[in-house]
This record gives C-alpha cells, structure tokens and sequence, in this order.
C-alpha cells in the first residue's frame, strides 16, 4: 500500500511539473514576441515580404477557413502598401497534396503578379519554413501571417534564428478547431524549443518547384 502511494505522489507530482513546464514555455515565448505582434494594419512597420505559413487544404484544393484567412490578411497588408511580396510555406510532401497551389492559385486569382510570389513547398512544420525562409530564400525583413495562438511559436524560432521579422494576427471568426489546436501549440512550444536549442537543420534545404503553379 505504501509503494502504490508512493507512486501516485510521485506520478501527480511529474504531471505538475509537466504542466508547469508547458506553460513556463508558453509564457517564455508570448514575453519574447508581444513587442513584435501587431492586429492593427495601421501600427504595423511596412516589410518587403509577407511570409504566409501554411494550413489545411481540402481535398478540392479550397483552402480551409485558417488558411483563407491567413491569406486574406496578407493581401490587405499588401493592399495597404505593408508588404510587396508574398513568401507562401506550407506542406507539398505527397503529389495529391499541395497546400502552396492552393494558396498561389488563390493569390493569382485576387490580382497578386506571380512575380511577386515564392514558394516554398518544403515548409513541413513552422520551424522548417521559418528556417528555410531566412536561410534558404535569403528573407531578410518579412511579416508573419498566422493565427495569434501560432504568432509567438513563429516568431520566437525566428528571432532565435536571427530573422527580422514581425507578426500579424490573421484571425478573422472563431473557428470549429481552435481549441484543440491551441492545446497542440503548447506542446509544439516544447518542441520548437527543442529545435532551437540544439539548432536543428530542416529535412531538406533543397529548392522545388512545381509546375502546376504556373
């Protein structure tokens, strides 16, 4: 009986200090980034490149309401002269599967030059296309586009990276997953501490181009 004691005592305790730890972690990055997270179009210092982080896709190639909305709010940034160009990352692993189509097709459909945009099919997680923008498409200063529960993650990897880089919330409606994907961000906050910490490279730091964008 005392053994089994024991181990719930020490079993409560590991799940506190887990929790604790999670939401040490969350609080480290949300302290981090707040200086450079912005929601109003106009406090936000102009950038030379919007960086669209991706999301779902459905199986008709319409992007999900995260997605749409992450779009959206990177053309009203152009549209009021915040940014020039379009960084779009996202995920292209499978041929059947291509959240940077999507998204270069809805642009182009909206009036955005495909001049003005690079991809980024390689952008298998945040901390790949934040690592790849900088150090692979040579992204200086950009604005971040996601939702502002994904905003400090973002941010926090690539100021560790060394990237000058901003943040604009693209929330624009509640959306059916959002808590459960806000649950998922506090354990992604310990893996991207993770990466950083021992300065992981992506899985590729090749270039691909895809044809069907053009």
């Amino acid at each position: 009986m005392k053994k089994l004691k024991k181990f719930i005592l020490f079993s409560v305790i590991g799940i506190v200090l887990i929790i604790f730890t999670i939401l040490g972690i969350e609080a480290i990055f949300l302290r981090h980034t707040s200086e450079d997270i912005y929601s109003d179009i106009s406090k936000i210092p102009p950038r030379e490149t919007v960086i669209i982080l991706g999301a779902s896709v459905h199986s008709d190639g319409k992007l999900s309401p995260i997605l749409k909305d992450r779009v959206d709010t990177a053309i009203k940034l152009y549209r009021s002269n915040k940014v020039k160009n379009f960084h779009v990352t996202g995920d292209h692993r499978t041929e059947d599967y291509n959240e940077i189509a999507a998204m270069v097709s809805y642009l182009r459909e909206r009036g955005i030059p495909r001049n003005q945009i690079t991809s980024d099919h390689a952008g298998l997680d945040t901390y790949d296309s934040m690592y790849r923008a900088g150090k692979l498409f040579n992204i200086e200063n950009a604005t971040v586009v996601t939702q502002k529960f994904h905003l400090p993650r973002a941010l926090f990897i690539s100021e560790k990276l060394g990237f000058n880089y901003y943040g604009f919330t693209a929330d624009q409606r509640a959306y059916q997953t959002e808590y459960r994907l806000k649950q998922r961000e506090k354990l992604a906050n310990v893996k991207a501490l993770w990466e950083v910490l021992i300065n992981k490279e992506p899985r590729t730091m090749e270039y691909r181009l895809d044809s069907s964008e053009d």
